[in-house]
């Protein structure tokens, strides 16, 4: 089984758990300012509803292009690090897989410049 997990919009994040081309789970949630905090627990709460263990996911695969920069970066982290728990396949939606010792990563990748700061009315 294959989670796919896209929080490239600042806004929402969506997760998605597939077998093959069949989708099992789709969910998207508000996460504005959140994801680091929504996504893990959205991701528990997805695979517990279809009653699917974590172990059984055999690859993580996050989308890795564009969209917001901090919420891309929580997105390709927290694949990064689920895979690698699990010890599952890793990949990004550009392809793109780099070696880091003896384990693979995913980057992300920025469609434009960083926009991080608060705007502030001085």
């Amino acid at each position: 089984m294959k989670l796919l997990i896209d929080t490239t919009d600042k806004e929402t994040a969506t997760i998605k758990l597939l077998e093959g081309k069949k989708v099992l789970a789709n969910k998207t949630f508000f996460a504005f300012r959140a994801q680091a905090e929504k996504l893990l627990p959205e991701i528990d709460k997805m695979l517990r509803k279809i009653k699917v263990p974590l172990s059984d996911l055999g690859r993580v695969e996050i989308v890795n292009h564009g969209g917001s920069f901090t919420s891309l970066r929580i997105g390709v982290t927290t694949a990064n690090a689920l895979a690698y728990a699990l010890g599952s396949a890793l990949g990004g939606t550009t392809g793109k897989t780099k070696k880091a010792g003896k384990i693979s990563i995913v980057e992300p990748e920025y469609d434009r410049e960083p926009d991080i700061v608060m705007k502030t009315d001085n």
